[in-house]
């Protein structure tokens, strides 16, 4: 995956990969709500022979807690299906530190359970003189935590993130995410933290070792963690547009933040995806959709006013023309919407 452009599929991509990596926050559920089609589009995936494992940036808690929300949303889902970034927070910190070396963890129930799994002593205070912090998101995060990893970072010790987000989506809007909290210690400290969750491939690497795969789908609502992760790592990305990031973000993207493929939801994992293909006079088109760059400006045109075919298409044409070296006018891109029929699965393969 070297070529920063959209792919086609002429086959469902329930059945080209055999393993989905997918996001949760925003793709599976928003909040602890369900996201409309979600379950259905899992359960066909499966059906089609496609393994899933959820792959989440949230270190906060077990993956118990999680296969247990998602088989309560229609979601059947064991444990080992399931890979936190405390989990690759624990094996980051594994590459430099011995076996019961001090972390102080900084985070939820499922962040200090995976540290002490891979070995290490948790503790609680910068007194301690830990080697080590290891900040995951909790809800439960305040300011006597965050200045006691302020203290440790400060007095030597080795910062690390389970994920830099800077927001989360829940069931009344964004709010404040792991990428925030770390902000505050890095604001006090001036150290900046490695980190193990997405942007970085790691967890994606992880996974595919874990289960096994033939050919591994990324699949994410966030261009800047989840599909910038799939870029970096060499994976096909697909981004579904129920979470974060929106059709305008797919079509400004630069290349290392780029989808591979775009759905409306997890839907568009048992549909066929077109890939868009250059026409006459500038024009690129997609099913019944179609646009250009023209003196620095998105025109769209064809019999096809929106849905996902006339996002992908817009995709084509801007970042096919950014990648020649013209200038696009940001303004001259839309808000891009779907239609409950694209949400359904209609359309999303013509």
């Amino acid at each position: 995956m070297t070529d920063a452009r959209l792919l086609g599929s002429a086959t469902p991509l329930a059945e080209r990969y055999d393993l989905a990596l997918v996001d949760l926050d925003g793709v599976a559920y928003r909040g602890h709500e369900p996201i409309e089609g979600a379950a259905a589009g899992l359960a066909g995936a499966r059906a089609a022979g496609m393994r899933l494992v959820f792959v989440t940036n949230n270190a906060s808690r077990e993956p118990e807690s999680v296969a247990g929300q998602l088989t309560s949303l229609d979601i059947p889902t064991e444990p080992g299906d399931v890979l936190t970034a405390a989990q690759a927070c624990a094996a980051l910190l594994a590459t430099r530190l011995q076996p019961g070396a001090k972390v102080l963890v900084v985070g939820g129930a499922g962040l200090v359970t995976a540290v002490r799994q891979q070995g290490f002593e948790v503790v609680t205070s910068a007194d301690d003189r830990p080697e080590a912090v290891a900040q995951g998101f909790s809800p439960e995060l305040a300011w006597p935590q965050l200045a006691e990893a302020a203290y440790a970072v400060a007095g030597g010790a080795w910062f690390v993130a389970s994920n830099l987000d800077k927001s989360l989506p829940t069931a009344r809007g964004f709010a404040p995410g792991n990428g925030a909290l770390v902000g505050a210690v890095q604001a006090a400290t001036g150290v900046v933290p490695d980190s193990a969750g997405k942007p970085a491939s790691t967890m994606y690497e992880i996974a595919v070792e874990r289960h096994g795969a033939r050919e591994a789908l990324v699949v994410g609502d966030r261009l800047d963690t989840d599909l910038a992760g799939a870029r970096s790592g060499g994976f096909a990305g697909l981004h579904v547009l129920t979470g974060v990031s929106t059709a305008r973000d797919d079509v400004l993207a630069p290349p290392a933040l780029r989808p591979h493929y775009i759905a409306a939801d997890l839907g568009g994992l048992l549909v066929p995806h077109p890939e868009p293909v250059p026409a006459a006079e500038g024009w690129w088109t997609c099913g019944d959709a179609a646009a250009r760059v023209a003196g620095g400006r998105l025109e769209l045109g064809g019999a096809a006013p929106q849905g996902v075919d006339l996002v992908r298409v817009a995709c084509a044409a801007a970042w096919a023309a950014v990648d020649a070296g013209a200038d696009l006018d940001e303004t001259s891109v839309p808000d891009l919407r779907v239609t409950p029929e694209d949400a359904a699965g209609v359309g999303a393969g013509r």
